[in-house]
């Protein structure tokens, strides 16, 4: 990754993202995590139960972010500067209540970072705050510890470009065992033929180095 910022965005109703942030520090390190859920059906003649695939799971992205205003005039509280700003996502977003039922539900997030997109919600937030000004007593640095997880196919969100400058669009694929290149094109484009396009947006020189877990970026067609 460059030196480019990372960026937090809310993910607008009409697939558009509107910049909320970007992030303090670029982070050290992404960690992705997918599982599916299968069902075994045992059965005393068989020392291996086989296996009966019963649906996939969510995929995740954990990340740290670190935020200072330590260095910056005023030393303004962290909290107030930037990492409210990611907490208030977890708020349920007026324009999702629904008038019938009163109910409603926090945005969706997209995570950017060059070519890296990833959207989901914020399942997980948790705040540090490390060190405090011994001029007015305010935080002035936090660690926030970051969850997204994907709450519907990537495939499904519309393929727009984000507002406030972002970057992107494009969408992120977890390996699964038995994923292929041209199954992966075929599933995103509906053309297998399309491989190259995933291969060159992630530095892939060849057609079998994929590993499960392993986060393709899918850049737009």
């Amino acid at each position: 990754m460059s030196a480019q910022k990372a960026s937090i965005c809310k993910v607008l109703r009409s697939g558009s993202a509107e910049k909320v942030l970007d992030v303090y520090f670029n982070p050290k390190e992404l960690s992705f995590a997918k599982q599916n859920s299968w069902k075994q059906n045992n059965s005393p003649k068989e020392n291996v139960p086989a296996g009966e695939f019963s649906g996939g799971g969510s995929a995740s992205l954990k990340v740290q972010l670190f935020f200072d205003t330590y260095t910056e005039k005023g030393q303004d509280d962290v909290r107030a500067k930037y990492t409210s700003k990611i907490a208030k996502l977890m708020e349920i977003d007026q324009s999702t209540v629904v008038k019938e039922t009163g109910k409603g539900r926090p945005p969706d997030v997209r995570f950017l970072w060059n070519d890296l997109s990833f959207d989901g919600v914020i399942t997980s937030f948790s705040e540090r705050l490390t060190l405090f000004s011994s001029a007015n007593g305010r935080p002035v640095r936090a660690v926030v510890d970051l969850t997204l997880t994907q709450v519907r196919d990537p495939k499904y969100y519309k393929k727009t470009n984000p507002t406030s400058g972002g970057v992107g669009g494009e969408r992120v694929w977890v390996v699964r065992h038995g994923d292929t290149l041209p199954w992966i094109a075929y599933q995103e484009y509906d053309d297998a033929t399309e491989w190259r396009r995933i291969a060159d947006a992630n530095s892939l020189s060849e057609v079998r180095d994929l590993r499960p877990g392993m986060a393709l970026v899918i850049p737009n067609a």
